[in-house]
């Protein structure tokens, strides 16, 4: 049995518990991470054996959100836990990125990271913990790995930087940056920002950095007393004879087959070298041999021609984008739509506006429980020309379309100006490089399009990266699908005019140098000012109106206290009210009830009976109503919509009556006063309006009294009180 220990430094003003040997002993290597009173199981295993038919690094990195972990119970009718949650995938995918190329590409052997959330404050985000445990068990393993790494998140909160803020914090903060360190480098960068400039992001990046050196000197200090020795470093080496009989062939073809600015033409070129190669040398030499050997000369010749050069394989500078067209409204019935096309990317955007009741409900760890704007992307096979099944969204869909609503965020109007739920879906109709950047183009011009007040127009753009000996670098703009495949760097950053709102940083690198950012970001801003001089060209500001497809909302305010008279027991007359107008109605807890429906008389109906069950019944007012019910000792009069009154049988009339159905019947309309108003029960009186009109002369109608011993029974077309009339709707929502 092993013996526990524990390892533990500050960060941020908490203590950062790794412990080992306590729990799953049966896994190669594990580790629980504290961190306050949120914990993350992480836990390491290897296969024995090299997985058949892989050149590939066989890595899997999993993250499991128990609900147990912050006191909840699942929802839905199975209450447990089913497919991971948008935010799980999401960590996985923040744990994988910076520790794949840590890892040796020439591994075959499989590894399998999990990470079990046991413990979750709703303070301290557990995903963190993951990537720091993650990075641990590789230290402890046999598994080759260039790490140790660290990972801290930074907010920036009254112009201060803060280290590691709580999940509340983060409310109130301009910046959530996430950065990845090793010793001496940046291995992932991910944030969301409200319009922050480049100076301040890259002054986090660097405190951050600062930060991530006590975890990874912390990590370094378990790896030396308790880690097991490292394998070595598998090899494989293409024997020279193929090379040589490859590139005899390649010598006079690849450059004119590779460097044709149409991609279609550079495809077909290379595929028919491919072909001839195989074809000439396939019974003599393995084919994933002569195909591993080719791959690498397209490698080093697209590289090589960038650093020594400033050319790339499409005939670009490398800081010039490609064409950019953009339209808006081209789909007839949805609420609005953008198309972005940028070379051969080419992504449709959708948006569709919704009543509030319509947000995401969601069932994770965080504080938030539900949210009123979501973004979802589609990556179909047609859009790289290839025949694939069509499933559920992928872990790099999800990626993908959680990084554009990352970036829209911060310019989509607060419920209280703009009461809808708001859901974009963008259509990805053809890739080559850079689908998530031309989503967020296109989901902008689809939320202008629909008529969403947007703060600001946003765009984004992704900045390449080619090394070289002697510390060479090269920036690309706008990269396409191959270079970001040969490439060292995918650098997304996304904003507006006035700064930035999201970053991704992947990197097949070992991590970047620290000046590298700073070139990064002048080029992505440039570009970016750029794409939303364009996109202004198509639409400039959001349209002053909804679609008329869209429902229409309304606004008003009843009194706090009579909340629960609008929902009735159990729900049952907002929902009486929703079945009889076809509207939605959403009420806050300070009174605020927004109507919305696509038919302005289906919200003038709803506002009705809302403004009748709330209204205040003052005694001595005179209503006109229907009789809805009839009992032996009294009538039901409609006074209201959604609210009755009751006549007593001796307050039905100036004689005594013995029978309730001699005097009325069910749907006739009658004039009565409002005699009392206790707790809400309301008592009508029918006789006290005859005698004040057997003193005007009248029959309480303004008509002149009829001459005989009662009046008679009112009878339909009798004129109704006023309607009340809907508030002033705001031009924005419709």
């Amino acid at each position: 049995m092993l013996t526990p220990q524990s390892f533990q430094c500050e960060v941020g003003g908490r203590v950062l518990i790794i412990q080992t040997g306590k729990l799953a002993t049966q896994a190669t290597s594990s580790v629980t991470v504290s961190y306050g009173e949120t914990v993350v199981l992480v836990t390491l295993c290897v296969s024995p054996e090299a997985r058949e038919g892989v050149d590939f690094l066989p890595l899997t990195v999993d993250y499991e959100e128990r609900l147990y972990a912050a006191g909840k119970i699942p929802g839905g009718f199975i209450r447990r836990e089913g497919r991971p949650s948008q935010e799980a995938t999401l960590a996985g995918r923040l744990t994988d990125r910076p520790l794949r190329p840590l890892l040796p590409k020439t591994w075959r052997r499989e590894i399998q990271i999990i990470n079990t959330v046991l413990s979750a404050d709703q303070e301290n985000d557990p995903d963190l913990l993951a990537i720091i445990g993650s990075s641990a068990v590789l230290m402890l393993s046999a598994i080759p790995f260039d790490g140790p790494v660290g990972a801290v998140r930074v907010g920036y909160i009254n112009e201060e930087m803060v280290l590691n803020p709580t999940l509340a914090q983060l409310e109130d903060s301009e910046l959530d940056l996430t950065v990845v360190s090793t010793k001496d480098t940046i291995a992932m960068v991910e944030a969301g920002a409200k319009e922050v400039s480049e100076d301040i992001v890259l002054e986090a990046i660097h405190f951050a950095h600062e930060a991530n050196q006590s975890i990874i000197k912390l990590q370094n200090e378990i790896r030396q007393a308790l880690g097991k020795p490292k394998e070595p470093v598998p090899v494989h080496e293409i024997p020279p004879e193929i090379i040589a009989a490859v590139s005899q062939i390649t010598d006079e073809k690849l450059a004119s087959a590779l460097f044709k600015s149409d991609k279609p033409e550079r495809e077909a070129a290379t595929d028919a070298l491919v072909a001839e190669i195989v074809s000439k040398l396939g019974e003599r030499y393995p084919k994933e041999e002569i195909l591993a050997v080719f791959d690498k000369q397209v490698r080093n010749l697209l590289r090589n021609s960038i650093l020594d050069k400033g050319k790339r394989v499409s005939g670009r500078g490398i800081d010039e984008l490609r064409n950019i067209s953009c339209e808006v409204g081209i789909l007839p019935r949805t609420h609005g739509s953008g198309l972005f096309n940028r070379g051969r990317t080419q992504v449709l955007t959708i948006a569709t506006l919704g009543s509030l009741r319509q947000e995401q409900q969601l069932d994770g760890l965080g504080i938030e429980e539900s949210k009123r704007f979501m973004h979802h992307y589609n990556f179909p096979p047609f859009s790289t020309g290839e025949v694939k099944r069509i499933g559920n969204p992928g872990r790099r869909e999800i990626g993908h379309g959680a990084l554009a609503e990352r970036a829209l965020t911060p310019v989509i109007p607060k419920n209280e100006e703009f009461p809808y739920t708001i859901r974009l879906v963008s259509e990805v109709l053809g890739s080559n490089g850079s689908t998530s950047m031309a989503s967020t183009c296109a989901s902008t011009l689809a939320l202008m399009d629909a008529g969403i007040p947007i703060k600001r127009p946003v765009a984004g753009i992704s900045i390449g990266l080619v090394t070289g000996d002697n510390n060479r670098f090269s920036l690309l703009t706008d990269i396409e699908g191959i270079e970001d495949n040969y490439g060292d760097m995918d650098f997304k950053v996304t904003g507006t005019t006035e700064g930035i709102t999201a970053i991704q940083l992947d990197t097949k690198l070992k991590g970047l140098k620290f000046e590298i950012f700073g070139a990064t970001f002048d080029k992505a801003k440039e570009a970016r000012l750029k794409i939303l001089d364009i996109m202004n060209r198509t639409i400039s500001a959001s349209r002053p109106e909804v679609s008329r497809y869209a429902p229409r909302m309304y606004k008003m305010k009843i009194d706090a206290d009579k909340i629960g008279v609008v929902i009735g027991s159990g729900g049952k007359t907002i929902r009486a009210i929703t079945d009889e107008t076809k509207a939605t109605i959403d009420i806050d807890d300070d009174g605020t009830v927004i109507i919305g429906a696509t038919e302005e008389a289906s919200a003038r109906r709803a506002i009705e009976i809302i403004e009748g069950l709330t209204k205040e019944i003052e005694i001595g007012t005179i209503f006109t109503g229907k009789v809805t019910r009839l009992l032996p000792f009294g009538a039901f009069i409609e006074i209201l919509p959604g609210k009755e009154g009751m006549i007593h049988i001796s307050e039905l009339a100036d004689h005594r009556v013995a029978n309730i159905e001699d005097e009325v019947k069910i749907g006739d309309e009658i004039t009565a006063k409002v005699i009392r108003n206790e707790d809400g029960k309301i008592a009508l009186s029918r006789k006290a309006v005859f005698e004040k009109a057997s003193l005007s002369g009248t029959n309480g109608e303004g008509q002149s009294a009829p001459h005989h011993n009662h009046p008679p029974r009112q009878e339909h077309g009798t004129q109704p009180s006023p309607r009340p009339q809907p508030p002033q709707k705001n031009n924005r929502w419709g």
